[in-house]
């Protein structure tokens, strides 16, 4: 098996069974692989239906299997609920909570779209410097001398995010994370900006505690629908890893069918680029950064038309490959619903 994103001999460390290799005429050829064994910043990118969640899928069952690995999955719609079935290592937290305390001070006035010099973010910093839970934090409110319109209106912030339900003392913290299996972070019933939050925390989690400590396995976060959070709250946890994250041993996986509303640092740090299909012009042209010299001819002209091909920029070999990705082995919710699939009932049915 080759493996991509390493340049030593296969049999040195963990490796992804990504599926094999694609021919011009579309056969299919020799296995191949994607490093597990050292840290790497990856983005999954293609329109919906081709494969892209799928591939983030087959990322991790690869690396909950894995020795040394612990995968983080953040799964916004719902789709990844499969991997629990028991083939693999791995758990679903079905309501995930953080701690309120878990998100910086500083980032409490971007949660809600505020500016930190504007009367109620700046109330909002100063609530959250002092306290750990969302109660501690009103009770601070109630303490600081402010007008009493900027005082109700951090009040309402606050009770906002109570309402979310994703802030618990006793939530989720980095060491639980690193556990033996897989989790999967079902976000599917929180808003946008819940689910912001969490990131923010879980990524930063995990990139601290691997910078003050050396943990038994390294954390592999792979986050689904990643154009969600790329602005706000969840932002520079994201970049965090993104720039410095190799260091500590903290990896990402970024999958997105908007690859257009990324920002360019998410591809150009990049050291792994998985591109299923793409038609839209701005999607195709934000991947035009990460078109490598030793690319013969455009990304354009190597994008693949069929669901579960891809092509795979190595920037570790600085090699570019033709791939079909392998079947899940694990329930997947990735396909749509069908009408015709749905009893009819006593509708009649035309002659």
């Amino acid at each position: 098996m080759n493996v991509l994103g390493r340049t030593e001999p296969a049999v040195a460390g963990p490796v992804a069974r990504l599926g094999t290799y694609r021919a011009a005429d579309g056969s299919e050829g020799a296995a191949v692989g994607i490093d597990l064994d050292r840290p790497h910043a990856a983005l999954v990118v293609g329109k919906r239906g081709y494969g892209k969640s799928h591939t983030l899928g087959v990322l991790a069952e690869e690396a909950a299997r894995a020795g040394g690995v612990a995968p983080v999955v953040v799964d916004p719609m719902g789709e990844f609920g499969g991997l629990a079935d028991g083939t693999v290592p791995a758990r679903v937290v079905d309501a995930p909570t953080v701690p309120a305390g878990a998100v910086p001070p500083a980032a409490w006035p971007t949660l809600f779209d505020l500016s930190p010099t504007d009367p109620v973010g700046a109330l909002l910093w100063e609530s959250a410097r002092e306290t750990e839970t969302l109660a501690a934090m009103t009770a601070r409110i109630e303490e600081i001398r402010v007008d009493d319109g900027v005082r109700r209106a951090a009040r309402n912030h606050l009770q906002l995010a109570d309402s979310w339900g994703v802030f618990d003392a006793a939530g989720l913290d980095a060491a639980s994370l690193l556990s033996g299996s897989a989790t999967v972070l079902d976000c599917s019933g929180l808003a946008d900006r819940a689910a912001s939050a969490l990131v923010r925390s879980v990524g930063a989690g995990l990139y601290d505690i691997c910078v003050e400590d050396a943990p038994d396995r390294l954390p592999w976060l792979l986050l689904d629908e990643a154009h969600v959070f790329a602005d706000g709250v969840a932002a520079p946890a994201i970049d965090t890893i993104l720039t410095r994250g190799r260091t500590p041993g903290v990896s990402l996986v970024a999958a997105t069918q908007r690859p257009d509303a990324l920002p360019d640092v998410a591809v150009s740090q990049s050291d792994l680029l998985i591109t299923h299909r793409l038609t839209a012009a701005p999607d195709v042209d934000a991947l035009s950064s990460a078109t490598p010299t030793y690319l013969t001819g455009t990304l354009r002209d190597r994008l693949p038309t069929d669901p579960g091909g891809a092509v795979v920029v190595d920037d570790v070999t600085e090699s570019v490959h033709g791939v079909q990705v392998r079947r899940r082995e694990t329930p997947h919710g990735g396909s749509d619903p069908r009408a015709s699939a749905r009893p009819t009932g006593d509708r009649a049915q035309p002659k």
